[in-house]
């Protein structure tokens, strides 16, 4: 079998990441990543809106060219591998991340009059700007379009492109009149690759579309313009300029243009899969399947699952979206996931910097905290420092620790923030199951999972489910290198590429019975907090939860005597 190789390319938050992939055994020939250079690790941010996120698209370009360039050098001398040998680009971004361009398909921040405008930039996925325009949508579709909100979990949110684009409006007018339409990130670097990035010409993913646009071929498409125009009057133009189709992550949009095979060093005419988000291809590189819950655990978490389109699924509240063959073809992609993790352990040890620099390092701290017992430390922690996706979809939450003392110690508090965003996924594996997705089986990917096995145990106790992790360190990237074998004709569906592409590792964490019951405890007074901080409805009295905060914590610590 001669050997064939696909590119993922992968763009996070703060970098982008090419990787090289055998079609036929998976393996990881070479990769490279490649920093954003502009604002604070990549994000530009605003001193005055701590709300605010945006990106530079050059830095989406520069950084395709220099991440694949790098993962060729890397390939050049590996036996049986030259450029000749790509038979298919995938692409995956992070997402809802919008961006206005002109008639041309040109991004505003490219044009001298809109060089320093904040707003002309890609509004990354973690903006939250909008959440006054998510609340007006969710409002307005309540009364007049409920069907749009019972395929996105009932609220629209802040993160999502419509609230994005509208804020825009109100915030920048003379960039939203400028530009002729917008666009998903994932949708425009393959269109970039191919040529295709006139407005008209762009084949948007139903991935971006689905989550986070309210697109459904149920209502003919993205929702209607009389829809937006109640809204504003100005967003029925942006709805004029958008198509009525989508496409999936087995669909090619293109081919690679002469002008970026040069620029890459590729071969002109490789096939370019449509893009999605980097959770999707994530989840696809874990090898998701209908029973298999998958975390992508980074700054962030998603979390995925894929139910049969012949299945009788209902409207499940408080998800990011029910849509039809937005993670794999054939299968419905049902998207939940938590705002913050990753970040807020990196918040608490590089702006808090509990000890200093040495001791309160990640290592230092995790050395410490693994040497806790559940509830020894008496805390208890809402994980909202970033908002509230899933299932409350809420981004004016915010975080909370509580059963604090004079004897708190910073290793305590970083478990307590672990374990928080361990209850809020439990949260989350819950809702699927209330609602008839049948969770068999659970895998983690993303860095967190590879690094830190203390993390992985205490969310196998949480969770009370034996925990896998993907055999590869890059799923997104892997997933992306997936879709462009299938579309490269590797594979002829996702089912040969996951069993030929995909594993897990042999370790598995397996949840401890006498952490099991404690965490139980634990959990049930998390809900009570989640519930009366995070709803509306009436509540118990919080009066018992510092109590038995302290009741847990001394017998715990009494069994250590």
């Amino acid at each position: 079998m001669n050997q064939t190789f696909a590119i993922g390319v992968d763009y996070g938050t703060n970098s982008v990441r090419a990787l090289i992939v055998d079609v036929h055994s998976g393996e990881e020939l070479a990769s490279h990543v490649w920093n954003y250079p502009h604002g604070e690790d990549g994000i530009l941010l605003s001193a005055a809106e701590p709300d605010l996120a945006r990106q530079h698209p050059q830095d989406y370009l520069d950084g395709l060219q220099a991440a694949v360039q790098g993962a060729l050098r890397s390939a050049a001398d590996m036996p049986g591998f030259s450029p000749n040998s790509i038979i298919g680009i995938g692409v995956d971004t992070t997402g809802s991340t919008p961006l206005p361009i002109d008639e041309q398909g040109r991004p505003l921040a490219f044009t001298p009059e809109f060089a320093g405008s904040l707003a002309a930039m890609a509004w990354l996925w973690k903006d939250h700007t909008a959440h006054a325009e998510a609340a007006a949508i969710t409002q307005a579709a309540a009364r007049s379009r409920p069907q749009f909100l019972a395929k996105c979990g009932g609220t629209y949110s802040s993160e999502w492109f419509w609230s994005k684009i509208w804020h825009c409006l109100k915030e920048a007018p003379e960039v939203f009149h400028a530009a002729y339409s917008w666009v998903e990130c994932a949708d425009w670097i393959p269109a970039v690759m191919t040529g295709t990035d006139a407005p008209g010409q762009i084949r948007r993913c139903i991935c971006a579309a689905g989550h986070k646009a309210m697109f459904h071929h149920d209502w003919g498409g993205y929702p209607d313009a009389e829809f937006l125009e109640s809204l504003a009057p100005e967003l029925g133009r942006v709805r004029n300029s958008l198509p009525d189709h989508a496409y999936d992550i087995a669909d090619p949009v293109g081919r690679l243009t002469e002008e970026w095979a040069a620029r890459l060093g590729l071969p002109a005419g490789i096939p370019i899969a449509a893009g999605a988000f980097d959770a999707h291809l994530g989840a696809v590189g874990s090898g998701i399947q209908e029973g298999t819950l998958v975390k992508i655990i980074g700054t962030s978490t998603c979390d995925m699952a894929v139910a049969p389109l012949s299945t009788d699924l209902p409207d499940i509240p408080g998800l990011c979206g029910i849509v039809p063959e937005s993670i794999l073809p054939g299968f419905y992609g049902l998207e939940a996931g938590q705002s913050a993790v990753g970040d807020i352990f990196n918040w608490f040890v590089q702006r808090i910097q509990p000890g200093g620099t040495d001791a309160g390092s990640h290592e230092a701290l995790t050395a410490k905290a693994e040497r806790l017992r559940p509830g020894q430390s008496g805390l208890l922690a809402l994980d909202w420092n970033n908002g509230n996706r899933t299932v409350l979809v809420d981004q004016r939450l915010s975080g909370l620790m509580l059963g604090m003392s004079l004897h708190t110690s910073p290793a305590e508090m970083y478990r307590a923030w672990i374990e928080a965003t361990a209850f809020g996924a439990r949260v989350i594996m819950e809702r699927f199951e209330e609602y008839g997705v049948s969770i068999d089986r659970v895998v983690n990917c993303g860095g967190i999972s590879a690094k830190n096995p203390m993390v992985m145990q205490i969310y196998a106790d949480v969770m009370n489910r034996p925990l896998e992790i993907s055999r590869s360190q890059q799923t997104c990237a892997l997933g992306a290198a997936m879709a462009g074998a299938v579309v490269g004709g590797a594979h002829p569906d996702f089912a040969s590429a996951t069993a030929a592409m995909t594993g897990v590792l042999d370790k598995k964490f397996t949840p401890i019975p006498e952490n099991v019951e404690t965490y139980d405890r634990l959990y049930q007074l998390y809900r009570l907090l989640h519930d009366a901080f995070g709803t509306e409805a009436a509540h118990e009295n919080l009066h018992p939860v510092m109590k038995e905060l302290l009741a847990i914590r001394d017998e715990v610590r009494g069994q250590g005597i």
